[in-house]
């Protein structure tokens, strides 16, 4: 039988204890189309596509490719069809280099011993022509999170695949990495590719896909043409209300200093030379001072010092007017509230429950535990507070388990955490990474507010519109130094852009025009 789809996914029902991920849902995909599928953090897109590359098998519903049934048992049957999958949350081995990533799976051996060279040739040809430079040789655990993007979409293509599924592949890319990612998907449409994209970013689904399906609540809520919609309508199906898409806020009323870094030096991990680099900057009670910049400039690194995940190598960090160059991250944690960068390693313990994971930083308040032991029942009925106020979605409420939430969750829960326990700083890393827009709305409404309290928030986001609508004043990271400050309300994304690459630095000391 002939057909346009090379896809079809039909009445697929898949069930997880006490919640239906995905409730008779049918989904086609077109030949050298790219698909976006948009919903809320929960509503079942990424278990949708698991359906599909085999890590799940649906409780109804069948698969066809080329309007032939399929079955698929596991990711080989899906790899075999052709079909590869980028994973929200990376699927990579922390101990092996870039290169045995890429390879793990797909070795070629000759008389049993691996045949390296062949396949470096062939992922160093696919890193050039589709400008995902990467060295090769890094072990995963030493490059960024925006590098082990790479090596996940290096891997998939190292695959020769024809149905690609990106999951959130833009999470962790910065605006000029996001542009080339975008570029790269047209191009592999253009080839006869065919592309399922999911995304919570409105401007990246307008730009990019030819189709978009909406899901919520594990429910399917239509396809459109991405031609005859517009953002609004999209997040209103994806919500089901209106959303505010623009960060309402009034004119900051800075007051006094809460953080004051001097010189700041941090060499950061695996490094030979400092990756921070005579950092000096305050952030003031009632003011969002964003630290913007491409990844990789130093900010994990400056975010590392500040926190007390890496030992500075020089200078002061002064919080609430005491030196704290010295002190624990628990110390530090009695003026301090920290969303990480990676939810995974520095966020959560993946395998307590949520509600354990939400009083991580404050079980030994006598609210929480009498005589050394918890006080169970207060614990839940603050996760049921939290879990509402924040709108987190599980299965099994506060006794899920953190690491069957998806991604969005799972950010949603850290905030919810470090925002309520009301300090005088807040150190915000990419918050809304992975957030959903009524999410992302509600988060941006929530640090104005702190903000408004009176309290210090220093932001580092990738998010060129994050960094210009949330923050008063913006510090710009290049090559581990600040080489500009900001007024959002006197520049735009382009100047912005300039700093970030650096260019603006050159022309001050000469390089440049």
């Amino acid at each position: 039988m002939q057909t346009d789809n090379v896809i079809e996914m039909r009445h697929i029902t898949k069930q997880f204890p006490g919640i239906v991920a995905n409730d008779d849902i049918t989904l086609e995909l077109r030949r050298g189309e790219i698909h976006a599928l948009l919903g809320e953090n929960g509503a079942g897109k990424s278990t949708l596509m698991s359906v599909l590359f085999g890590l799940y098998q649906p409780e109804a519903g069948e698969i066809r490719k080329n309007g032939q049934v399929v079955k698929i048992h596991n990711p080989n049957d899906a790899t075999a069809l052709g079909i590869g999958m980028v994973h929200q949350h990376f699927k990579l081995v922390e101990v092996f280099t870039v290169l045995d990533n890429i390879i793990l799976g797909a070795e070629t051996a000759k008389l049993g011993f691996l045949q390296k060279k062949e396949a470096r040739r062939k992922v160093e040809q696919l890193s050039q022509r589709y400008g995902l430079r990467v060295d090769l040789d890094a072990r995963v655990e030493d490059i960024t999170v925006g590098m082990q993007q790479r090596v996940e979409i290096l891997k998939m293509l190292y695959r020769d695949n024809e149905i690609l599924i990106f999951d959130e592949p833009t999470a962790v890319l910065t605006p000029q990495e996001i542009d080339e990612l975008m570029a790269t998907m047209r191009e592999f449409a253009q080839e006869g590719k065919s592309i399922l994209f999911i995304s919570h970013k409105l401007n990246e689904i307008m730009a990019v896909s030819d189709r978009v399906t909406v899901l919520r609540k594990g429910k399917l809520v239509g396809t459109v043409a991405t031609r005859e919609t517009d953002k609004q309508a999209l997040s209103n199906m994806m919500v089901g209300r209106p959303v505010q898409l623009e960060v309402v806020k009034g004119k900051a009323q800075p007051g006094q200093s809460v953080l004051e870094v001097d010189g700041l030096c941090v060499r950061g991990e695996g490094r030979r030379r400092d990756a921070v680099r005579n950092v000096s900057f305050q952030v003031r009670a009632g003011e969002i001072v964003c630290i913007a910049g491409i990844d990789g400039n130093g900010q994990s690194e400056l975010v590392y010092g500040l926190t007390g995940l890496e030992k500075p190598s020089a200078g002061r960090v002064r919080l609430c007017g005491e030196e704290i160059g010295r002190a624990s991250i628990r110390q530090r944690g009695q003026h301090l509230s920290h969303i990480p960068e990676d939810r995974h390693k520095h966020g959560l313990i993946l395998d307590f429950t949520l509600e354990q994971n939400l009083v991580l930083q404050r079980f030994r308040e006598p609210a929480f535990q009498r005589l050394g032991f918890l006080r169970q029942g207060a614990v839940r009925q603050y996760a049921q507070q939290l879990i509402q106020q924040y709108d987190v979605r599980s299965g099994q409420g506060p006794s899920t388990i953190a690491r069957s939430m998806s991604g969005g969750n799972q950010q949603k829960a850290i905030i919810a955490r470090e925002l309520d326990r009301e300090k005088e700083l807040i150190v915000a890393v990419q918050p809304t990474r992975g957030l959903d827009v009524g999410a992302i709305e509600y988060i941006h409404s929530q640090l104005v507010a702190e903000r408004d309290k009176g309290r210090a928030v220093l932001l580092v986001s990738l998010e060129l519109d994050e960094v210009l609508s949330l923050s008063d004043r913006i510090l710009v990271m290049y090559e581990g130094e600040i080489v500009g400050e900001l007024d959002p309300a006197s520049t735009d994304a382009q100047e912005l852009g300039l700093y970030m690459s650096g260019a603006k630095r050159a022309e001050k000391e000469g390089w440049g025009a």
